[in-house]
């Protein structure tokens, strides 16, 4: 009985048939064991030949393997592959993306659009709304305060648009406006392109309670009546709290006329007091930066 047979199939069939094909095509690449391997998987997880044809064909090779390698499941691959085409992401955006579970977070925010938005824009305004979002990428605790988190908000711009999702433009932070002779500041206004409309996003540093969405309320007039234009959509309400009891806030939203979605938003978790007490503080840290001076 010859070595492959006493092997039994697959014990080095994909290293044999690897080296078979290099000897084959010696002018070709991409014929490594471990392409091979891919390759199988790859056959497997799409059986379906048009939606390969159709779609992943508009995908580089190493996006697909971001799909196959972090995600078990065919429907979830397609959703993450549909928006990776619509949104252009690059491969790390996309791997990001799916570590930051944004299937699931994706419409999830407690809105009241359905009663309050005509049809498909409420399903739009919905769907352009996650619950949490992850603010991971401003480095801050669970200890920070509303205006630090607004500053580094702006401050790390880009990455905040990427976690707001596609559609979102930045029009400026604490906006002011003159009503009656009185000022009133807008934490961040933002402007989606595919709803057609003003965002205000208003951050709490608590929990959510039912009196914040008369403050939110009020900015949403205020921007109708002095910002919006008249081919403008109504402006949306975006409030970002650290916790919610989601019941109490569908209640509060119940009675709400104004399009209002109330969403948490996460930080990096507080470190243990332990620990803390054993890190040195900036000022140690910069007095043995400048020991020799």
């Amino acid at each position: 009985m010859g070595a492959p047979q006493r092997q039994g199939w697959g014990a080095k069939v994909i290293e044999r048939l690897a080296h078979d094909l290099r000897t084959a095509f010696p002018e070709m690449k991409g014929f490594s064991p471990r392409n091979l391997k891919c390759m199988r998987s790859f056959a497997q997880a799409w059986p379906d030949d048009e939606f390969v044809q159709a779609v992943l064909a508009q995908l580089p090779w190493y996006h697909q393997l971001a799909l196959l390698d972090k995600l078990s499941t065919p429907e979830t691959r397609r959703w993450y592959a549909a928006q990776a085409i619509q949104h252009n992401w690059s491969r790390n955006v996309l791997v990001m993306q799916i570590e930051t579970r944004l299937l699931e977070r994706s419409g999830s925010a407690v809105t009241n659009f359905e009663a309050s938005l005509p049809k498909p824009q409420s399903d739009l305004a919905r769907e352009s709304l996650k619950d949490p979002y992850r603010f991971d990428f401003l480095g801050l605790t669970d200890e920070a305060q509303e205006r630090e988190v607004e500053h580094a908000l702006v401050k790390h711009v880009t990455e905040f648009l990427l976690e707001l999702g596609a559609g979102f433009a930045f029009v400026g932070r604490q906006v002011m406006l003159n009503v009656g002779g009185d000022e009133f500041f807008i934490d961040l206004l933002f402007y989606h392109l595919k709803l057609r409309c003003y965002v205000v996003i208003e951050l709490k540093g608590g929990k959510f309670k039912p009196e914040h969405l008369g403050q939110l309320g009020f900015y949403l007039t205020a921007v109708d009546m002095q910002v919006k234009a008249e081919q403008d959509n109504p402006t949306i309400g975006l409030l970002l709290c650290k916790t919610k009891n989601k019941v109490v806030a569908e209640y509060a939203l119940r009675d709400t006329a104004q399009p209002i979605g109330v969403a948490e938003y996460q930080l990096i978790e507080s470190l243990p007091a332990a620990l803390q007490t054993s890190l040195p503080s900036i000022e140690q840290i910069e007095s043995e930066l400048g020991g020799g001076e």
